[in-house]
């Protein structure tokens, strides 16, 4: 039987990291290793760890410097020789037949080229109250397990790290996850497992809460940043370049949108310094779509900061002031 060890990434987490060690602790296939990685936490999460360590010897605590998720995550790894590894999120938990329901999925469709199962997580709010059973059926236009480049590049590949089992041998050839990102860096990583002619398995059970944290890293200019980052890096190496020019399209304006949100949000905050961060980018991916969505994108984009520009101009000439929020450059800010 292959041996699974539990990794959990944790900054700041002392409100949730003890429920999420607990589900670790009840599962009915038990795990053989939990591996908490401290990313430079300033809060006592890690005591709370500390002090439960001694009813658990599996239990092992690692203190590095701040990274990122991505950074904990593979420190987590390298520290660990088991055969799967389990990711969870520190303010996520695990149900008790997760890791017994994936691993014997895991071994009925292993044929070699078997990178990871995954389940449908619940979403949750931050008390725990259930939001939306079985969140994947809640998404239009979702493929699951991905069988093609597009379906993993035409809207978030919505695979959640807390919710699969991966091969160790496989996340270590294809390089873990890549820690320039603060965000994307689990598409970033189911991407480069499908592209190296890896594959997956997926099972319709909810086996997992994922909790919708307004302090996670989804909420912060750090993510922002790296869904830049992600669109620059699947250009840049030429993956979207395998698709045709209509695919193509429908990704590019996928990025340029979703940034165009953004801008849209961010006009009545005044936070003018990441609005005029994020333009250079709308053009870029603006670049790449077809003539007419292009036209239109830029068209009420543009239009709208050039508005925003004329209100900041006409409050200055009349003496107006009106503070800035800016955007949380942290997920902690």
């Amino acid at each position: 039987m292959p041996t699974i060890a539990a990794v959990i990434p944790l900054y700041n987490g002392a409100p949730y990291i003890k429920q999420a060690i607990e589900s670790v602790f009840d599962q009915d296939r038990p795990v053989d290793e939990i591996i908490v990685v401290d990313d430079g936490s300033s809060d006592d999460g890690a005591q709370i760890v500390e002090d439960m360590r001694r009813s658990d010897d599996r239990l092992r605590l690692f203190r590095k410097a701040n990274g990122g998720q991505g950074s904990a995550r593979n420190f987590g790894v390298a520290n660990t020789s088991c055969d799967l590894i389990a990711f969870l999120d520190q303010d996520d938990y695990w149900y008790k037949n997760h890791l017994a329901v994936l691993e014997k999925l895991f071994l009925a469709k292993d044929d070699g080229r078997l990178a990871y199962v995954y389940s449908n997580p619940d979403r949750v709010a931050v008390n725990g109250d259930l939001i939306a059973p079985r969140f994947l059926d809640t998404l239009k236009n979702q493929e699951h397990p991905k069988s093609s480049l597009m379906s993993c590049l035409a809207e978030d590949m919505h695979v959640l790290p807390g919710s699969s089992l991966i091969s160790r041998n496989i996340f270590s050839e294809v390089g873990g996850f890549d820690e320039q990102f603060k965000g994307y860096e689990d598409d970033d990583l189911f991407l480069r497992i499908f592209c190296a002619g890896y594959r997956s398995e997926y099972i319709n059970q909810s086996l997992y809460a994922w909790r919708d944290n307004p302090s996670s890293t989804s909420y912060s200019r750090k993510m922002l940043i790296s869904r830049i980052r992600y669109f620059e890096k699947i250009s840049n190496h030429n993956i979207i370049g395998k698709l045709s020019k209509a695919e193509i399209s429908i990704v590019a304006h996928r990025f340029a949108r979703m940034a165009a949100r953004h801008v849209k949000t961010l006009i009545p905050r005044n936070d003018r310094e990441t609005i005029d961060f994020l333009l250079p980018h709308i053009r870029k991916a603006t670049s790449k779509m077809l003539p007419y969505p292009r036209a239109l994108l830029r068209f009420k984009v543009f239009r709208r900061y050039w508005l925003f520009r004329a209100r900041l101009a006409l409050e200055s000439m009349l003496g107006i002031k009106r503070d800035s929020k800016p955007m949380p450059a942290s997920p902690n800010q």
